[in-house]
């Protein structure tokens, strides 16, 4: 029987949360591997919470109990491992894109500053900021290039 690593041509990483969120998810979750682990508690800008077992990850119980059950299936079933890779990768091409990251940003602070009472929140400044964050996050990635000066902007069509 093939191992998984060769199977999946990928490396298979159990992603373990502590006091606080899993430091290694990112990166697993940004590399050709295979994240296996419990069902995430803790949320951090990454939108863990967004990540469907089976789909982004491999369940494993809280213990670890059904973690030679799972590695098994998924060295039966290769296809169901490269399928869950794949799903993972497209998730997170979503924070590859600099300039949804910094509008995605501004959304954060803006929030940040209303619920800590450092500003008053305003109908108008919020409507602003997401209509910008939506715009640019809608906006298809090959549309937007990077100007002389390094800022982004969208290239026109002729």
């Amino acid at each position: 029987m093939k191992r998984i690593s060769c199977a999946l041509r990928a490396c298979p990483a159990i992603s373990l949360e502590g006091n606080d969120v899993a430091t290694n998810l990112k990166w697993i979750m940004s590399l050709n591997s295979l994240c296996l682990m419990p069902p995430p508690t803790y949320e951090t800008w990454f939108a863990e919470k967004q990540l469907e077992p089976n789909v982004h990850y491999v369940p494993l119980q809280p213990d670890f109990a059904d973690l030679a059950e799972r590695v098994r299936h998924l060295e039966q079933h290769p296809a169901e491992a490269e399928r869950i890779v794949a799903a993972k990768n497209a998730y997170c091409r979503n924070f590859a894109d600099e300039r949804a990251e910094q509008a995605i940003c501004l959304l954060v602070l803006y929030k940040y500053f209303v619920l800590s009472g450092q500003i008053k929140p305003d109908p108008e400044v919020w409507r602003y900021i997401s209509a910008k964050a939506l715009f640019v996050c809608q906006m298809p990635l090959r549309s937007r290039s990077r100007s002389a000066n390094g800022s982004f902007a969208r290239r026109s069509r002729s």
